[in-house]
């Protein structure tokens, strides 16, 4: 059974809507309803390529009419498999458009007409037509009860068909004449023949497990069947001795020598904190200044802020004329003789003239080329495919007439599916949301508790090279940040971020000084327990007035499922402000699979126990970028997966080496050919 049911236009307005419970009419209305989440999740974000939403236990269905700018919805619950909601919407959107044509087209038009005369008159709009819907659509009522009702009787008849027993066939009597050579043999004679087979399974099995470990058995046992008189001391020694080996677990301290080494010879080999050696010198002026690109240096607002530079894609042209020369056919015929996809893509569109509606046959070999070009750019197979369907939906339909029409029309198309797609829904801004909750007002009774960011992500990958870099943005506003060192697994972790941490407080703030007291280190050593680690962190940075705690944690790769519990646990003990997803820009089918598993269990194990909300991925920062060129396409797979913005790039190997995302210069690396 249904549960809600509208047909809107894509500028807001509700034409039609019916919900069939009272919980539906209650959760329609609603800013959290799921025709709401819809509109906000899936058709503002570029993602109508999607087959289902889910929100909040309902499943909901649309379809398009571009032409008419209508939007159909069809919501159920989601445990209920309704087989008919396709067969539905399409109907639906038949019966629809036939019926009221002439005044659909008429609505249509007038809205247009009151956006263009808003613009005209700077956004001041003028009083809009008043339109009698329900008045206008008389009679859809009666229509949409037949429509449904029939489709329910048809799956209930289905149904009925389904589940009536077939008619059993007549038992078969031999005839007398028949011999037993043409009966079939009888059960006993099949069982014996199973029993058999099992028996000759079980004695080649016995066969191969003597031949592979006869001569353990023997080691074990201490004799054979030759031994005599003295095999069962033999026997009794070698139990005693398997009996320790079991219970020594744990690893045992190797012996490389005659003689242990002396305190001298251990701690010429302990690297682990600053001596006179190269290792743990303090660093030079020299040395600093190769910790730190010039080049790369951020800017400073008239408020005194550090803000990083925005990447920036050196490509020449805007994204637009990028778009416009694509459509065209033009772009690359200066320096490549053969069309790119996107060229291609623009000749297909020429050849459309005079006024025609597009069709799916139309729009196919096009999609298919923006595709391949999609993919090209480092674009996960299966999110291009859903981006391209979303753009193709989008344009089946739409009347085009001319060449510069169907530009236009591609151009917007193309443009904002993946400008929507980049547009992160929450802010990247994290310097607002420190400040907002360190300036935050506390009672007399209460204590400041600063600001946490955790770093996630698989092995390799660089999270502790970019937390460094955050840690130097954040110092350079003023900050002090406590290091949580919470990879107590990898050697060498806690080492390196100390190595970091002493590099960032000889660093300058502001340009005069260095910033020691404004960066420490947290750590415990190996083997501990990561959450306690950054429990007790937490706990020591508001002790101690520190404004912010960087987390850094073991990498760990998506399907290692204790391992992600650990990482789970870690989030929902602590509840940190950000978990920040650390991946490559290298990776391109890889990223939508470490993203999205990353994400899912973060939520289900965080949530577990019924203590707080599953909590998942909150921000991406993407590493390596400067190795990646113009294939840009792993910031639109992570975000497409996620719905999370990019809050920083990785570019480089020094402290500055930070910058900022813009989605213009994103759109337009993945257009240039």
């Amino acid at each position: 059974m249904l549960d809600h049911c509208s047909i809107m236009h894509k500028g807001g307005v509700v034409l039609w809507s019916r919900s069939f419970t009272p919980n539906a009419a209650h959760a329609a209305s609603s800013p959290a309803s799921p025709v709401n989440g819809l509109i906000r999740d899936v058709l503002i974000e570029g993602r109508a390529a999607e087959q289902t939403y889910e929100k909040g236990g309902y499943a909901v269905k649309w379809t398009f009419v571009n032409d008419l700018e209508l939007i159909f919805v069809v919501a159920y619950q989601r445990v209920l498999q309704l087989t008919y909601v396709e067969e539905l919407l399409g109907a639906l959107k038949t019966i629809f458009v036939k019926l009221f044509q002439p005044f659909l087209a008429a609505f249509v038009a007038s809205l247009h007409v009151v956006k263009n005369t808003a613009i005209a008159l700077s956004n001041s709009a003028p009083e809009p037509p008043r339109w009698n819907l329900a008045e206008a659509l008389e009679g859809w009522d009666s229509a949409f009860d037949k429509l449904l009702q029939g489709l329910e009787n048809k799956v209930a008849e289905d149904r009925k068909h389904r589940l009536r027993p077939a008619a059993r066939p007549p038992p078969l009597t031999p005839s007398p004449g028949s011999s037993d050579v043409d009966a079939p043999p009888p059960e006993h004679h099949l069982g014996t023949v199973d029993e058999q087979q099992i028996a000759r399974n079980v004695q080649a099995l016995k066969n191969r497990l003597r031949g592979r470990g006869g001569a353990r058995t023997a080691g074990r046992g201490g004799r054979t069947r030759g031994d005599t008189g003295s095999g069962r001391d033999s026997h009794t020694n070698s139990d005693s001795d398997v009996t320790v080996k079991r219970k020594q677990k744990g690893k045992v301290l190797r012996k490389w020598g005659d003689e242990l080494l002396s305190e001298s010879e251990m701690a010429s080999l302990d690297f682990s904190y600053a001596k006179s050696s190269d290792l743990g010198e303090r660093p030079t002026s020299s040395n600093l200044q190769a910790l730190v690109d010039e080049a790369s240096l951020g800017s400073r607002t008239k408020d005194g802020l550090y803000e990083v530079k925005d990447w920036e894609f050196a490509n020449g042209g805007t994204a637009d004329d990028v778009i416009a020369k694509a459509l065209s056919g033009s772009l690359g015929k200066e320096s490549k003789p053969a069309q790119s996809s996107l060229g291609t893509l623009g000749s297909l569109f020429a050849r459309f003239t005079g006024t025609k509606v597009l069709s799916e046959d139309d729009l196919k070999p096009v999609l298919e080329g923006m595709k391949q070009h999609l993919m090209k750019k480092n674009v996960a197979k299966d999110i291009a495919e859903k981006v391209c369907e979303g753009v193709g939906q989008n344009l089946v339909g739409k009347k085009v007439g001319g060449f510069q029409t169907t530009n236009a029309a591609v151009r917007h198309a193309l443009s904002n599916s993946i400008t929507h797609i980049l547009t992160p829904k929450t802010s990247t801004d994290l310097l607002l949301s420190i400040r907002a909750k360190l300036s935050s007002p506390l009672t007399s009774t209460q204590q400041r508790i600063p600001y946490s960011i955790t770093f996630v992500g698989v092995n390799g990958v660089g999270k502790s090279t970019n937390l460094s870099k955050v840690c130097f943005w954040l110092i350079q506003n003023g900050f002090r940040v406590l290091v949580a060192a919470c990879d107590t697994f990898r050697s060498g972790a806690v080492e390196q971020l100390r190595v970091h941490v002493r590099n960032l407080s000889m660093l300058g703030v502001n340009g005069a000084g260095d910033s020691k007291g404004r960066v420490e280190l947290y750590e415990r050593g190996y083997g501990k327990d990561a959450a306690g680690i950054a429990k007790e962190a937490i706990a020591y940075a508001k002790d101690n007035d520190f404004d912010v705690v960087l987390v850094d944690t073991a990498g760990r790769m998506q399907d290692n499922e204790p391992l992600m519990r650990a990482l789970a646990k870690l989030v929902s003990v602590n509840n940190p402000d950000r978990v920040l997803f650390v991946g490559e820009a290298l990776v391109g089918n890889e990223a939508v699979d470490q993203l999205s598993k990353f994400d899912r269990a973060l939520r289900d194990f965080s949530g577990m126990g019924g203590a707080s909300k599953g909590r998942g991925i909150d921000g991406m920062i993407v590493t390596k970028w400067d190795t990646v060129d113009d294939k840009v396409g792993a910031a639109l797979s992570m975000t497409y997966v996620t719905g999370q913005p990019i809050v920083f790039l990785g570019t480089g190997q020094t402290y500055t080496d930070l910058r900022q995302l813009r989605v213009a210069n994103v759109v337009q690396a993945i257009l240039s050919d």
